[in-house]
């Protein structure tokens, strides 16, 4: 585990990148939280519960979209209702697609998960008068902590308030997230994923913890997607497209499943180096996928594996 300390001189850098007067790279900073966020959800399902989900993407867009219609549609700002509406959006489509996904498990499973992004996506896509199609809808600025700050010019808006709201949302996050898997409930998921069989004998089962999983890496992704869409103002279809899943699992495989922090870490390291590659070539995917190609033959753990032999 990370010593403390480190942790708190990462937090301390992190809340430093603002005031060291490159607005570009504090704004690359913005879809980290976001991304953070969501993969302390895919994680939990993957690295503690042992199902791959292939169509995370799925949360993250209904929290997108969520953030669109309240504030485009509805007229509401209040950031923190914003956050409540998508977490509980994010839970009511996770409540029937888990109930049918975790009936299975291994490759079934994560083919169910794609499924159900797909059909997401192309909803979002042909309907038109309702999601706004391929054009995506828009997300207004949001109202944080009652304050409009309505006067602010974008860039410091969102290097500024927005930043430090964002990254206290991942950090309570995170915080949450370390209770769920420090308690009962998560020593029962690694139970599940290392054993069902023998889990179900001990009285467990198997089918509703992982609904419950399901469920909570739900809300994180939702409540991640809202935290994606604001920067870009936009809420497009290609939020809940397999390919924006497929980016998720090689963030969570770059950081390391293994490690609690791994994801945060592999989401911070994927978008800098997304940023670095594409500078260099159109052909980024390309090098992603050798990337990815070695990060899995010779760091299966990941780059948290370098850090820390323990397990999740």
């Amino acid at each position: 585990m990370i010593p403390r300390f480190v942790l708190a001189l990462a937090v301390v850098g992190v809340a430093l990148v603002p005031l060291a007067g490159q607005d570009y790279y504090a704004t690359l900073m913005l879809p980290f939280f976001g991304y953070g966020i969501a993969l302390l959800g895919l994680n939990l399902l993957f690295g503690y519960t042992g199902l791959l989900s292939f169509g995370h993407a799925l949360f993250v867009a209904v929290g997108a979209y969520t953030a669109a219609y309240l504030t485009g549609v509805f007229g509401v700002r209040q950031f923190e209702l914003i956050l409540l509406a998508a977490a509980g959006t994010a839970a009511l489509v996770a409540v029937p697609t888990g109930l049918v996904a975790v009936r299975y498990v291994k490759i079934y499973f994560g083919m169910l998960t794609l499924a159900f992004g797909m059909l997401f996506y192309s909803f979002l896509f042909k309907f038109y008068h309702l999601t706004g199609g391929d054009e995506g809808m828009r997300v207004l600025r949001p109202v944080l902590l009652g304050q409009p700050l309505a006067g602010m010019d974008t860039v410091p808006f969102l290097v500024g308030p927005y930043y430090y709201y964002c990254l206290g949302l991942l950090i309570l996050a995170a915080l949450v997230m370390w209770r769920i898997v420090s308690s009962p409930f998560g020593l029962c998921l690694r139970v599940i994923r290392e054993n069902p069989a023998k889990a179900e004998a001990l009285g467990l089962s198997a089918r509703r913890y992982r609904f419950y999983a399901f469920v909570i890496a739900a809300v994180f992704g939702g409540v991640g997607g809202v935290l994606l869409a604001v920067p870009t103002g936009l809420a497009d279809p290609l939020l809940a497209y397999w390919t924006h899943s497929g980016n998720l699992v090689f963030m969570l495989l770059l950081g390391g499943f293994a490690n609690f922090f791994g994801p945060i870490l592999g989401a911070l390291v994927f978008i800098f180096l997304q940023d670095q590659v594409m500078s260099f070539t159109q052909y980024w995917r390309f090098v992603f996928g050798a990337i990815l190609a070695v990060v899995v033959i010779f760091f299966p753990r990941g780059l948290m594996g370098l850090w820390s032999s323990e397990g999740a």
